[in-house]
């Protein structure tokens, strides 16, 4: 299957224009093994030929390297580009763990400026709340956040890994245009009260980890087989009898691909992307990747449906996906739900 150009969506009820697809930029910097510069810049090229306009980013990634890395192209592109980041996430020096959470007024300020400072450019399209701050209300995080928008330093605001009920107040405050959490085969805890909740105040749903951290591309063949200094090492669905068990699941995965010639990412892919018209919002699934040739493949997902036939074959995997996200969950939604 060949890519095509992307077709746009509203990043929710009365949102901009987006492609229907975005990027997630986190692997250019680290947490998946060495990084390849020139490799991202080509894909960065290829992405936004094929429609591609937004493109994700975090002040935790490379610990505000990759937002320095994509400043000169989001400003050569800026009326192309659609750029999200994000800020709440404070890491420890020189270490890929992090310390805390923080969503207080000051912090928030604070973050923007440094994170408009890295990218060169004078208004972020999209600005998330990394993760919620559990000790401070959520509505003074947002009123900060909607401080920003009135001061023209943000155009939209998004939240991460937050409740339905979370999103709820949230919006109480200020309209959230996004809400990114983790949705794939393998995932689906949001599908309970969030996403029901996103459907019902017209919140774009931002998909990331859309194909399982790489699991759901088919690729994944042991730890032995990742890195040093690949984050997978630490999370329990890739590690010893957990990877195994996962590894066997992808059976219906590679079936379906092989009848239609495609990849198992592809597939996983479009179940993500027909997520939109099974639950009634706009659904972005935003997958990582560094070699352009992947990226043109991801984007032929798009347009890919899946039959009745094929989703009944796929829709028990994720209750049968062994190991947690990640070795902590206590930042998650799952864990307050």
């Amino acid at each position: 299957m060949s890519a095509s150009i992307l077709p746009a969506v509203p990043l929710g009820t009365g949102g901009p224009l987006v492609g229907a697809q975005g990027l997630g930029c986190m692997g250019f910097s680290e947490f998946y093994g060495p990084t390849a510069p020139a490799e991202a810049q080509e894909t960065l090229r290829i992405a936004l030929a094929l429609g591609v306009t937004m493109f994700d980013t975090a002040d935790l990634y490379g610990d505000g390297d990759n937002e320095r890395f994509l400043g000169p192209f989001v400003r050569a592109h800026r009326d192309r580009v659609f750029l999200a980041t994000k800020f709440g996430i404070v890491r420890r020096a020189g270490e890929k763990s992090w310390s805390e959470v923080r969503g207080d007024r000051a912090y928030v300020r604070q973050s923007v400026d440094a994170s408009l400072k890295r990218l060169g450019i004078d208004e972020i399209d999209l600005y998330y709340a990394h993760r919620r701050d559990t000790s401070v209300p959520i509505e003074e995080t947002v009123g900060a956040m909607a401080e920003l928008v009135r001061e023209g330093k943000v155009r939209h605001l998004g939240l991460s890994e937050v409740t339905g009920a979370e999103l709820r107040a949230a919006h109480s405050v200020h309209p959230i245009a996004a809400l990114q959490s983790e949705w794939s085969l393998f995932t689906r805890d949001i599908e309970a009260s969030v996403v029901p909740a996103a459907a019902e105040l017209g919140v774009a749903l931002v998909a990331y980890s859309p194909l399982g951290r790489g699991f759901l591309t088919g690729a994944f063949t042991g730890a032995q087989g990742l890195s040093t200094g690949d984050v997978r090492l630490k999370m329990p669905r890739f590690t010893g009898d957990h990877a195994d068990a996962n590894a066997a699941l992808l059976e219906p995965v590679r079936d379906i691909a092989a009848r239609r010639e495609v990849t198992p990412a592809q597939v996983a892919l479009a179940w993500v992307h027909q997520r939109s018209r099974v639950h009634g919002l706009t659904v972005l699934p935003i997958p990582g990747t560094r070699s352009p040739a992947r990226l043109r493949q991801n984007v032929a997902a798009a347009t890919m449906t899946l039959s009745d036939g094929e989703l009944a074959a796929l829709e028990p995997l994720a209750a049968k996906v062994a190991g947690a996200r990640y070795p902590d969950m206590s930042s998650t939604a799952t864990a307050r739900e």
